[in-house]
């Protein structure tokens, strides 16, 4: 009877307390931004949360081959044995917990789920360095499903520990579904915490390829990983899974090897590292950038004339590795592969062969499928936000990465839905694996099968207490 009562009194606090978050939504908030694909995030609006100066928010991971120039790089300590690897294949089953809170949310809700963005698309300002008044009021607003951070985000290790840490606590708390925090942290040429918050330096993956230890490899995963976890984030967008094999690709020294097997191995060996820390990661970027004459930034296509054959027998290789070693993510970019599409101008992320056909079924990955940037020219360049993340959601993608438009993208599917060009079953199946993901990662709350009620969010009270 006893404990009877304390359940229902902690239910009482828990609904309480999350109908005084909705009272503090404020309409306004700037997901959409002035976004030029090859330049930094504008935008018009400035609070107190912004960082004024003139470095610029950066939009997408930074593709150039740069020769790494650190001095004094530390070796990762490689373990005496080998390092248990934590359970990292997403299980196609759901346990309750996922279930209650994917049954609770509502359409909109579980379509926010399906987006990585930034805090400056999230808030509407040029560079965010704190999780100040706007933040909180804009992700209860627009619950995404996570938060990339670049170079300008981190100013030093006690501003970044704060900001990110109470961007996941107060999120957690008050939307009931916690964050992917996510960076590009490779090592080498690109590397945000370690050029920013002076964790451990990291040599090129090149560098280790020709040393070809996996041993050594799955140390720098690991490395990486403890490096970052200090700082809350819970995603690393690596390893590069491509091979080497024209020397004109935009990669360079991100790539571990020409050797296809080479690269496979040591791909397996890095994501077991990285994962072995709670990080979650990604192989990238699918189908394989490594035989690229362009650069998907700034060329309106990257067109890759490969057949399948040739696809399977080299690109393929260290994916299928990395996937058997357990990767919670695939990253799907936007190139054009000409033995793949009949339809000679869909990238890659938008191609319902490349990742439903060839990464899911031919392949068996059943983790996330993430896109590259969305900014990119040969992304932003030929459609709209909305177009790009119906096409890439119908193509089976699970994650949109850094839409040009925010808010345009999220009207836009939400609009197919509508209309029937996307069923809620197939948004469901998406946000299913983003709360299994979310649930292995330890950021779903543990009460959260017992009180579904804490995820509904009435629209006509959320609306009224907006505006008292």
């Amino acid at each position: 009877m006893y404990q009877l009562g304390v359940m229902q009194m902690k239910k009482h606090v828990k609904l309480t307390a999350l109908l005084f978050a909705v009272s503090l939504i404020l309409s306004g908030c700037g997901g959409k931004t002035e976004t030029n694909p090859n330049t930094a995030v504008t935008s018009e609006n400035v609070v107190s949360e912004v960082q004024q100066g003139n470095s610029p928010v950066e939009n997408a991971p930074q593709e150039n081959n740069v020769v790494d120039s650190q001095p004094d790089e530390i070796q990762p300590v490689v373990p005496d044995g080998e390092v248990s690897q934590s359970e990292v294949t997403i299980s196609p089953e759901s346990s309750d917990k996922v279930e209650t809170i994917l049954n609770a949310l509502d359409l909109k809700r579980k379509v926010y789920q399906l987006f990585i963005i930034t805090p400056e698309a999230l808030t509407g300002n040029p560079q965010v360095v704190a999780f100040g008044e706007l933040s909180q009021q804009c992700i209860q607003e627009k619950p995404v499903g996570g938060l990339i951070y670049f170079s300008p985000n981190l100013e030093n290790r006690d501003q970044a520990k704060e900001m990110l840490h109470d961007t996941q606590d107060f999120t957690q708390a008050r939307t009931k579904v916690g964050l992917f925090m996510a960076v590009d942290e490779e090592g080498g040429t690109v590397a945000r915490v370690a050029d920013n918050l002076n964790t451990t330096p990291i040599q090129p993956m090149h560098s280790y390829g020709r040393r070809n230890d996996t041993k050594e490899v799955r140390a720098v995963g690991e490395t990486i990983g403890n490096d970052i976890k200090e700082f809350c984030f819970n995603l690393d967008f690596a390893p590069v899974a491509d091979v080497n094999l024209n020397s004109g690709n935009e990669l360079g020294d991100r790539i571990f090897s020409k050797d296809p097997q080479i690269t496979a191995d040591l791909v397996s060996a890095y994501v077991k590292g990285l994962q072995s820390t709670g990080v979650a990661s990604t192989l990238k970027h699918f189908p394989g950038l490594g035989a690229e004459d362009g650069n998907a930034h700034n060329d309106e296509q990257v067109i890759i004339d490969r057949t399948l054959d040739e696809l399977r027998a080299e690109e393929f290789v260290p994916f299928r590795s990395g996937i058997e070693a357990g990767a919670d993510f695939v990253m799907v970019s936007h190139q054009i592969v000409t033995g793949i599409e009949d339809d000679p101008a869909i990238p890659s992320c938008l191609s319902h062969k490349v990742c439903t056909e060839l990464l899911r079924e031919e392949l068996g990955f059943n983790g996330l499928i993430v896109t590259d940037s969305m900014q990119m020219n040969t992304i932003s360049g030929s459609y709209s936000s909305a177009e790009a993340s119906v096409m890439a959601i119908n193509a089976g993608v699970d994650v949109i990465l850094m839409p040009e438009d925010f808010d345009e993208a999220v009207q836009g599917i939400l609009d197919a839905v509508e209309a029937g060009e996307i069923s809620e079953q197939r948004i469901d199946e998406s946000v299913r694996r983003i709360l299994q993901e979310k649930e292995k990662l330890g950021v779903l709350p543990d009460y959260a099968e017992d009180y579904p009620e804490l995820y509904y969010f009435p629209e006509e009270e959320t609306q009224e207490d907006a505006g008292e």
